[in-house]
């Protein structure tokens, strides 16, 4: 039973746009009795069972950590989950995020290219340029304010890679706040008992070749963070 509300955007026949909460998993990693995303989208909608090839994650295209907020793409149909999961592998679907770092980063806007591989203790790490080792990840930023000790950014993502937007900026120094996983010692206890980090925006391409997008604003708990910063 899902005690937190599952807000829809948008919603067809083939496509549903919501609104995840922070402290909700996407889907589960290994069986458990935490309820899921996924728990909440068999209840709702019991066909997408048959949507796509991985029962434990029906309709379910990509994913956001457990203690991350904001917008996901759901497949209602196996056409629509063929189709968004073309655009998935041909790096076209727009994926956008809100972020509060900890340092001020120097630089306005910047690409980050590190290749990404597992580490241990369900971390993962980001390699050298040029590793032969580790998946591709690139993560393109802009700073939107800067404050004492603190960056909030817009990142787009190019690649899904675990965790990407937190790897990438921890191994530039800049752990995302709230980080209880990557974070340096120096860094203090998180601040924040969830990830400062929103899907705020998501765009792609619907069956018939209209480009849809939509916005999402961040939640109270991080405006509250902000307007006290």
């Amino acid at each position: 039973m899902i005690n937190t509300e599952i807000k829809k955007i948008y919603e067809d026949g083939n496509f549903l746009v919501i609104d995840k909460p922070a402290g909700l998993e996407t889907a589960a990693e290994v069986k458990t009795d935490e309820p899921t995303l996924v728990d909440w989208l068999v209840s709702n909608y019991p066909n997408i069972v048959k949507v796509g090839p991985d029962p434990a994650r029906p309709g379910v295209l990509h994913r956001l950590d457990k203690n991350a907020s904001g917008l996901l793409v759901v497949a209602k149909t196996e056409a629509a989950f063929e189709h968004l999961s073309k655009q998935f592998k041909e790096r076209t679907i727009k994926k956008e995020y809100t972020v509060l770092v900890h340092g001020e980063v120097s630089q306005d806007e910047g690409v980050i290219e590190f290749p990404i591989a597992r580490a241990n203790s369900g971390r993962f790490a980001a390699l050298p340029l040029g590793s032969e080792s580790g998946r591709l990840a690139i993560t393109e930023y802009e700073v939107t304010k800067r404050f004492k000790n603190f960056t909030l950014l817009s990142a787009r993502i190019k690649t899904g890679r675990t965790h990407q937007i937190r790897v990438h900026f921890f191994a530039l120094g800049y752990p995302v706040v709230g980080d209880k996983l990557y974070r340096s010692k120096k860094t203090k206890e998180p601040l924040l008992p969830r990830l400062f980090l929103h899907a705020s925006k998501i765009g792609f391409s619907d069956l018939d070749g209209t480009w849809r997008e939509f916005q999402s604003d961040l939640p109270e708990e991080l405006k509250d963070f902000l307007n006290n910063l």
